[in-house]
C-alpha cells in the first residue's frame, strides 16, 4: 500500500494531482496509516483518528454506515484497545458511525463527545429524514434515496473550549463555527497532532453546498488561523489525505483561510455598494495567486456557491431582483416566453446550438425555459437531457455534478429522478 504521507506531498508539489485521488470518494475502503507511535490515522470516505492512551484508544470521528464496519476492522489490527472515547467534530452522518461497532464489542459503552450544537443537527435530520436521502441521492448519484438514522447522540457537550486527560494523553476540543454550526477541531500536544474535521478536506472549502443549511465563510477563516499558529506538525483532516510537516501545514492552513476571507470580503463590498446577487456571483473569484493550489481545486464544492451562502447569512434570500420578490409560477413565465417566440422548436434548438458551442449556463436556462413548458414533450426531453447531460460532463465538483446528472436523469426517464 501507497505511504500516504508520500501520496500527500506528491499531490502538494504537484507531481500529481489531486484528481488522481479525489478527497470525497465514495468508494474508499479504510487504509490505516501510523502517524506516530500513539496516533493512527485512517482514511477512508469520511477520516478517523486514532489515538492510544494507558486507558484505552480515543479517536476522532467515526466514519459513515457505508464504512464503519471496515474502520473498526481496520483500528483492530493496530489495536484491540477498548475504545474509551469517541470525540465527534460534527454531526455530518459520514462522522459517527463506527462508535456503535466499537460498543458492540463488549468492552462496555464508549464516552461520545461533541459541541451542544450537535444534539440539536440530530434532531433536525430525524425531521427531515425524506429531504435528506433525496439530496443524497441526487448529491453522489446514488441508485436511491439514502440517508441513515439512529443517530449516537453524545454524553457530553461543551460550548466553547474543553480540554479532557485520557490515559496522559491530553486532547484540546475548539468549537469554530465553519462549515456546520456544530463543528470541533482537536488539538494533541503531546503528539505536535492537529485534526481538523471538515474545516480542511483538500478542496475549495464546503462553504456553499447548494442543498445544505447555512454554512460561516468569515468564523471558518477565523479558525484556520487559529490552527495555523498551534505549529502542529501533522495535520489529519476530516476528508483526503494527512500532512506532515510545520511549514507544509501552516502553509495549507493559511492559504485556505485568505482564500476564504477574499471571498468573503469582495462578496461583503460588493453588497454594501447595493449590487445584486446575480452580479455578485459573475464578478466575485479566488485570490489568482490561489486558484492552483493543489489544495483548493473545486472538486466538492466551488467558490460560486460559497458567494450565494455568505449572501444568504448577511443579506437573506431576496436576491436583488423585484421580479424575484413574488414571481409567477416557473411554468407560466416558461409558457409565456413560448408563446411569445412561436413554440419550444426554437428554443430546443438554440439551446442545443448553445450547448455544443460551450455556452453552458445559458444553454441550460433555454432548454429548462421549453421543458417548463412542455415538459411531457419527447424532443424536449430529449434536448433537455442532452444539454444537462453536457454541462454534468464538464463540470468538475460534486455538487455541480450532481444536480445536472439528475437533470439529465429526470429527462432520459420521464420521471423525477429516484
Amino acid at each position: 500500500m501507497t505511504d500516504l504521507f508520500t501520496l500527500s506531498e506528491q499531490i502538494l508539489t504537484g507531481e500529481r494531482g489531486i484528481d488522481e485521488h479525489h478527497p470525497l470518494q465514495i468508494g474508499a475502503s479504510a487504509n490505516l496509516q501510523a502517524v506516530t507511535g500513539r496516533v493512527a490515522f485512517v482514511e477512508s470516505f469520511a477520516n478517523v483518528i486514532a489515538t492510544r492512551t494507558d486507558d484505552g484508544l480515543v479517536i476522532v470521528d467515526a466514519g459513515s454506515p457505508l464504512h464503519a464496519a471496515a474502520i473498526v476492522e481496520s483500528v483492530r489490527d493496530w489495536s484491540a484497545d477498548r475504545l474509551h472515547t469517541a470525540v465527534f467534530t460534527h454531526g455530518h452522518v459520514d462522522h459517527i458511525y463506527a462508535v456503535k461497532l466499537f460498543e458492540s464489542e463488549g468492552n462496555g459503552p464508549a464516552r461520545v463527545l461533541a459541541h451542544e450544537a450537535l444534539p440539536a443537527r440530530f434532531r433536525r435530520y430525524e425531521m427531515t429524514n425524506g429531504y435528506n436521502g433525496i439530496i443524497n441521492q441526487r448529491q453522489f448519484q446514488l441508485p436511491v434515496p439514502m440517508f441513515p438514522g439512529d443517530y449516537r447522540y453524545p454524553d457530553e457537550t461543551y460550548e466553547e473550549t474543553l480540554d479532557v486527560s485520557v490515559g496522559g494523553i491530553d486532547f484540546g476540543l475548539r468549537h469554530d463555527r465553519g462549515e456546520t454550526d456544530d463543528h470541533t477541531w482537536v488539538w494533541i500536544p503531546a503528539e505536535k497532532v492537529l485534526c481538523t474535521g471538515d474545516l480542511f478536506i483538500w478542496a475549495s472549502p464546503n462553504c456553499g453546498n447548494p442543498q445544505k443549511a447555512q454554512r460561516y465563510c468569515d468564523e471558518w477563516a477565523v479558525a484556520l488561523r487559529k490552527m495555523a499558529d498551534l505549529g502542529a506538525e501533522f495535520l489529519l483532516p476530516g476528508h483526503g489525505l494527512p500532512i506532515a510537516g510545520v511549514d507544509r501545514v501552516r502553509e495549507v492552513l493559511t492559504d485556505t483561510a485568505a482564500y476564504l476571507e477574499s471571498l468573503f470580503t469582495q462578496t461583503i463590498d460588493l453588497m454594501n455598494a447595493g449590487a445584486r446577487l446575480d452580479d455578485i456571483i459573475h464578478t466575485v473569484a479566488p485570490p489568482a495567486g490561489l486558484v492552483g493550489r493543489p489544495w483548493l481545486q473545486p472538486v466538492y464544492d466551488e467558490p460560486e456557491f460559497v458567494v450565494r451562502n455568505i449572501w444568504r447569512l448577511y443579506g437573506g434570500w431576496y436576491d436583488g431582483n423585484p421580479a424575484h420578490l413574488k414571481p409567477a409560477p416557473d411554468a407560466a413565465v416558461a409558457n409565456e416566453i413560448v408563446a411569445l417566440t412561436g413554440g419550444t422548436d426554437s428554443l430546443v434548438a438554440r439551446a442545443l446550438e448553445l450547448s455544443g458551442e460551450g455556452e453552458h449556463r445559458l444553454a441550460c436556462n433555454l432548454i429548462e425555459i421549453a421543458s417548463q413548458a412542455r415538459p411531457d414533450a419527447d424532443d424536449v426531453r430529449a434536448a433537455r437531457a442532452t444539454v444537462f447531460g453536457a454541462r454534468a460532463k464538464i463540470e468538475r465538483s460534486t455538487m455541480a455534478k450532481g444536480v445536472y446528472a439528475w437533470a439529465e436523469k429526470e429527462s432520459t426517464t420521464g420521471e423525477p429522478a429516484g
